[in-house]
């Protein structure tokens, strides 16, 4: 979340005229375990909390598994749960969670079935599959690199991934989730595979930047992030700024 999605920023304002800051408040974990995800779950208030004191436009989440790992479309209730806090602290931004992000903009493609790649263990991962096909999006393929280290999954080289890819049945998908983690980094990868594979393609941190610039009315364009921030898919009417 803090690399990728400013570097995309950074790269939309190379060739639009907005301008972005960007705050973070971090909530602790340091295996991607499902006690330590609970754990870090109800650190999402207080940090809510403290990024509305900078009156942010727009405020997400990061970790999606924390979020997929609990139940069937928690994102929902955790949106509502962090919009209620900003408002109780002055912000009026809009509140959204990078797991909802992945569901949204894998809608805004109309996508109905994918392929994913994910750094979690395989209980884990098959918690995220599940997730996913519960809102309606069958997950073809998938593998998982069973990483349980959070610092060691944000320090894999993204460029790793157009070789992992190739281990993906991709035949007959919409889209390929090249990392359903914002923490593992992707966004060098996303445009190269995506021309080689001849299908969209998206990250879980490509969809968070995306349902931002939606949220704050801005056209959905960044050089080399892929066909979800291409400008060649408008948004539904089902999914509101």
């Amino acid at each position: 979340m803090e690399t990728e999605i400013p570097a995309m920023l950074r790269a939309r304002e190379a060739i639009r005229p907005e301008r972005f800051t960007f705050h973070s408040s971090r909530m602790r974990m340091h295996k991607v375990v499902r006690e330590e995800l609970e754990t870090m779950n109800r650190q999402g208030l207080r940090c809510a909390a403290e990024l509305a004191d900078a009156r942010v436009d727009v405020m997400s989440t990061a970790c999606l598994v924390a979020i997929m790992a609990m139940r069937p479309g928690y994102h929902r209730e955790v949106e509502q749960e962090l919009q209620q806090v900003a408002r109780e602290n002055g912000c009026d931004a809009r509140v959204m969670t990078s797991a909802g992000a992945l569901i949204e903009g894998l809608q805004i493609l109309g996508a109905k079935r994918v392929a994913l790649l994910a750094p979690y263990m395989r209980p884990l991962t098959e918690l995220v599959v599940q997730y996913i096909e519960n809102e309606g999006i069958e997950v073809a393929d998938w593998r998982c690199f069973e990483i349980p280290d959070n610092l060691e999954v944000g320090r894999r080289d993204p460029l790793r991934l157009a070789e992992d890819v190739t281990a993906l049945n991709t035949a007959g998908v919409d889209a390929v989730v090249l990392s359903a983690c914002v923490q593992m980094p992707s966004f060098p990868a996303i445009q190269t595979v995506e021309d080689r594979l001849g299908v969209p393609v998206v990250s879980t941190a490509v969809c968070t930047t995306r349902r931002m610039l939606d949220h704050l009315g801005l056209e959905a364009v960044v050089p080399n992030a892929g066909a979800l921030l291409s400008g060649r898919y408008p948004l539904p009417s089902q999914l509101t700024r």
